[in-house]
Parts: structure tokens; C-alpha cells; sequence
């Protein structure tokens, strides 16, 4: 609100003067306004801050002997807090604005209380003396950057919808969307269950040009009968067929899915007897009981049977297992180690049934002097 003294010719004319030299101070900080409808894009706008306003008025103002005056008030009868924004001439005149701030209840928040006294301050001064610190937001440098040209649409080309549009018919006014939703409602009345999706995935775009109380009362609809179906489903009897295989127990599986797996034949008296035999190599003895690796699929942290091991002596049986590769070794010096291994375990004297199969033979008493196997 604006009062002023008595007379203010003497003030207006100061004023006056002091206009003809303030210039607009420079928009250095830049916000933005931020849309509440998706459609639309976020404004930005730049603006000057009051610190950079208050040093042109000041120094333009003081030179024709007006000072600025701003002081604040809370209203009594509204409990608002008001500020004063005053301009005071030598002579005794004056003029002044009231600018509502806020509610004095915001005081007990005072980062709120304190930008919205900043605003006040710099739109009340700038607005008394006569200058613009903000730009306006109807005019073509509203947006920061200037907006990209628009390509040509391709003639029979679906044009793509602008950044924020919604791809969607307008909603109906109230009469034309009750007569749909009534529309809808009987359709979806005389479905049958199995066509349910059909006609969602049909109905959908209509749906979403209803107002949005129409619109959730057919939502909701839908969603009744959806549920009533699946009940009804849950509900309905097997037929005879499935209900008689229903009440039939159980058949137990016989056979395996896969072929059982050998025992691995363990046997502390043959691995004995195979420790004293020459190495089939170089005839030379002590030797180790090696295991022939590929004469059973492999298993984990499980050695392959012992009825195929066969003698080697300590040289070449760390050389057999740095080669690596064992079927090329034995290869390499034409030896065929599996019948061998066979006709040890057959000679063996040391494993009967039940040691073979479980390995429980008793420990010879030179055990220990023999070397270990690998």
C-alpha cells in the first residue's frame, strides 16, 4: 500500500532526477518456476540480487539527498509481518510502501522468514525507485537458452510429441465421460472371464480420456470381476478323469536316471603287493603303487580303484606326473598299463571279498618300510 507525506513536490522532483540516472543492475543469478502439470515445461528466469540493487539506488539516490529507509512491523489484527519500504527527502517529504511478508508463525522458521524478507525487500525497493531487477517472464528471453527450431515434419510421419505432452486424448467434460463409463460398465458386465484382457487392452485409451472419479470407478470394476473369475476357477470340480487320477496314490519310481557308478575297490594288502613288484619301466624296486587315471571317469577328491595300480619307481613316477599328460606318456614308452594292472590284481594275494569291496584288509607288518603311493 502507498502513503506518502502532505506535499511531495519537492521529493518527486529529486526523484525524478535520480531516475533519469539509475540504470536496471545486471541479472547475475538465474530461477526457475517449476510447473505443476507434466505438460509443461520448467520457466527459468534471471534476476538481480538486493545487494546489487541497494548499491545503485543508494549511490544514485544519496546524490539528490534521498535516503532508503526499510524497517518491519507485525499487523496486529492479521499477525502478518508487514515491511516498510520508505524514501526520505531532506525537505521532510516522503514516501513509502507496506509489503506483506509473512506470517508471524514462520519466525519460528527463520531460513523460511529470511528469504521471504530478501523478496520482499528487493520487489518493494526496486518497484518504489522505478527499476526492473528480474526479467519479465512474458517475454521472449524468459528461458536461459533460446529454444532449438523445430524440424520439419515428414510428410506421412506420426509427428513426435513435444518434450512434457502427454501422448493422450483430452479428458472428456463430465456429461460425455458418465456416458462412457456407463458405456464400459455394461460392456465388461457381459464378458465372460476368458475375455477379460482382451477387452482391457482394448478399452484402455477410452478409459483414460474419463475423468478420474469415472475412470477408478470402471478400474474398479474391472478389478471385481477379475477376481469373481479367478474364484469361480479355484471353485470349479476336476473332471471325472483327473479326479479319479487325483485320488490314485502315488507310484513309486523305480530304476535310476543314472547308471550306477562301479565301486571303487580299495585294498591296503594289494597296494602292498603292488609296491614290491619291479617298475615296469626300468625293473628297478622299491616303487610306488601309481593309480592309472584315465582307467575310471574321474571323481571328486576320489582316487580310481585300486585293482588299477601299478608299479613304478619313485624317478619315474614323479616324471609320469610332471608329463602330465599320462596316456601319452605310457604311449611314448609302449607300454600297455592296464592289462598289467589286471593281472596284478588277479595275482594278488593280499585282498578276498570282502577287502576288495571295502578295502578292510589287515595291515602287513613291513608296511612302513615301503615306499607311499602318490
Amino acid at each position: 500500500m502507498h502513503q506518502a507525506s502532505e506535499h511531495i513536490g519537492a521529493i518527486a522532483a529529486a526523484l525524478a532526477r535520480a531516475q533519469a540516472e539509475l540504470t536496471n543492475p545486471e541479472k547475475t543469478l538465474t530461477g526457475m518456476i517449476r510447473s505443476p502439470f507434466l505438460r509443461d515445461d520448467d520457466r527459468t528466469f534471471r534476476y538481480a540480487s538486493l545487494a546489487s540493487g541497494l548499491d545503485i539506488v543508494r549511490k544514485t539516490l544519496s546524490q539528490q539527498e534521498i535516503a532508503t529507509i526499510q524497517t518491519t512491523r507485525i499487523e496486529a489484527t492479521t499477525g502478518h509481518i508487514h515491511l516498510t519500504t520508505l524514501l526520505a527527502h531532506s525537505s521532510g517529504e516522503w514516501i513509502s510502501s507496506d509489503w506483506p511478508v509473512c506470517a508471524s508463525r514462520d519466525v519460528e522458521a527463520p531460513h523460511r522468514m529470511g528469504a521471504a524478507l530478501t523478496y520482499a525487500r528487493r520487489y518493494a525497493l526496486f518497484a518504489l525507485v522505478g527499476i526492473a531487477g528480474e526479467d519479465d517472464l512474458d517475454a521472449p528471453d524468459a528461458v536461459a537458452s533460446p529454444p532449438a527450431a523445430e524440424p520439419q515434419a515428414t510428410v506421412g510421419a506420426n509427428p513426435k510429441p513435444a518434450k512434457g505432452m502427454l501422448n493422450r486424448a483430452p479428458v472428456l467434460g463430465p456429461p460425455q465421460s458418465a456416458e462412457l463409463r456407463e458405456q464400459l460398465l455394461r460392456q465388461l458386465a457381459s464378458l465372460a472371464s476368458e475375455d477379460l484382457l482382451a477387452w482391457a487392452k482394448a478399452s484402455l485409451p477410452l478409459k483414460n480420456t474419463l475423468l478420474e472419479a469415472d475412470a477408478r470407478v470402471v478400474e474398479a470394476a474391472y478389478q471385481a470381476k477379475l477376481e469373481d473369475a479367478a474364484g469361480r476357477a479355484a471353485a470349479a470340480p476336476l473332471p471325472a478323469a483327473d479326479a479319479e487320477a487325483a485320488l490314485q496314490p502315488a507310484l513309486p519310481e523305480t530304476g535310476l536316471a543314472h547308471a550306477k557308478e562301479p565301486a571303487r575297490k580299495r585294498s591296503k594288502a594289494h597296494l602292498l603287493f603292488v609296491r614290491e613288484q619291479p617298475c615296469l619301466v626300468c625293473q628297478q624296486t622299491p616303487c610306488d603303487a601309481h593309480h592309472l587315471k584315465f582307467a575310471q571317469p574321474r571323481a571328486l577328491g576320489r582316487k580310481v580303484s585300486d585293482e588299477f595300480a601299478v608299479p613304478l619307481c619313485r624317478a619315474h613316477h614323479e616324471e609320469l606326473h610332471r608329463h602330465g599328460n599320462e596316456r601319452a606318456w605310457w604311449t611314448n614308452l609302449q607300454i600297455a598299463p592296464l592289462p598289467v594292472a589286471q593281472d596284478l590284481w588277479a595275482a594278488s594275494p593280499g585282498h578276498g571279498p570282502a577287502d576288495a569291496a571295502v578295502g578292510t584288509a589287515p595291515r602287513p607288518a613291513n608296511l612302513g618300510s615301503e615306499a607311499s603311493s602318490r
